[in-house]
């Protein structure tokens, strides 16, 4: 596996917010001590997070600024236009939050996402996001490999895929009181895609937990495919032996497959994906085999026809 470098200068200094959280702003306003009191012990989206670990995994980049990485997503649970899941994801609630993991495993659990917080250290990995409507981010996402869960739970001889279902609540989530798809979101990967080192299980970006409009409490980041394999809000991490049909396959077969690997070679039905406009370019850019990630994953699909496995 390919080394990256490391970012000239920490990240949060890069971007710097220019605005304090509604939270953080009462609490300065009523000293500190007194406000924390009336606050919840456990941490909540926007949170700033300590003992985050630089990882090695990073691209030689410009960060996407903080507000257009909270504010131009695709999170159709809140709905479809671009800003709806930041006007709208104030409904979600992230806290109590538990994720259960189950299926073809030896020790199946039901992991608090406090717990899964001190799993294992968090680690800042600056990642490209690439969406198949041909826009692109630079983001440091925060997070640990998805292999450490993984382990813990001992996959049988059955495994052979991972299924990731999100949360299903249409009072939390409006977007889903829609027909657009069909409700929970559910994505999926192949049980050697999960595995790889690259695959994040995420808990934040830009030093604080996931804002709910990005995924929170926790979601999935798989760097060289398209960012809606990354399920958000989830719930339910399910290991099957049969491969499992994901909702935008479910919606559209001869738009998504299952594989959605960034490959300008294959285009959409309705688009081409040779191109790329980062968010705050004017021009666009060549799109990157599996988004810039070739080195190191390349090898997960030996001998595959990965136009036909698109």
């Amino acid at each position: 596996m390919s080394a990256y470098k490391p970012p000239a200068i920490p990240s949060s200094e890069i971007t710097p917010k220019n605005l304090f959280l509604a939270r953080r702003k009462f609490m300065q306003m009523a000293g500190g001590a007194a406000a924390a009191a009336l606050l919840p012990t456990s941490l909540w989206a926007g949170e700033k997070l300590s003992g985050i670990v630089k990882s090695g995994y990073t691209v030689n980049e410009e960060l996407t600024p903080y507000k257009d990485v909270t504010s131009y997503n695709n999170f159709y649970e809140f709905g479809t236009g671009k800003e709806d899941p930041a006007q709208n994801a104030g409904t979600l609630k992230t806290r109590p939050w538990t994720v259960t993991v189950e299926g073809e495993v030896n020790k199946p659990k039901v992991f608090d996402i406090e717990e899964l917080l001190k799993m294992a250290p968090l680690e800042e990995r600056v990642y490209r996001l690439r969406c198949v409507e041909a826009w692109s981010m630079v983001v440091p996402w925060l997070g640990f490999p998805l292999a450490e869960l993984i382990k813990r739970v001992e996959p049988n001889s059955k495994a052979k895929y991972v299924e990731f279902v999100s949360l299903l609540d249409p009072v939390q989530m409006p977007g889903q009181r829609s027909m657009v798809l069909e409700w929970p979101y559910r994505e999926g990967l192949r049980i050697d895609e999960a595995m790889h080192p690259l695959t994040l299980l995420t808990l934040g970006l830009y030093g604080e937990l996931l804002p709910n409009q990005n995924g929170a409490p926790i979601r999935i980041v798989v760097p060289w495919k398209y960012g809606f394999k990354s399920a958000k809000s989830i719930v339910s991490i399910r290991f099957t032996e049969q491969q499992p049909i994901s909702s935008w396959m479910r919606a559209g077969p001869n738009e998504y497959g299952f594989y959605s690997n960034v490959n300008p070679d294959v285009d959409h039905a309705r688009w081409s994906q040779a191109k790329e406009r980062r968010i705050g370019d004017f021009l666009k850019r060549k799109t990157l085999y599996f988004n810039g990630y070739q080195d190191e994953v390349a090898q997960l699909y030996a001998g595959m026809d990965l136009q036909k496995n698109f």
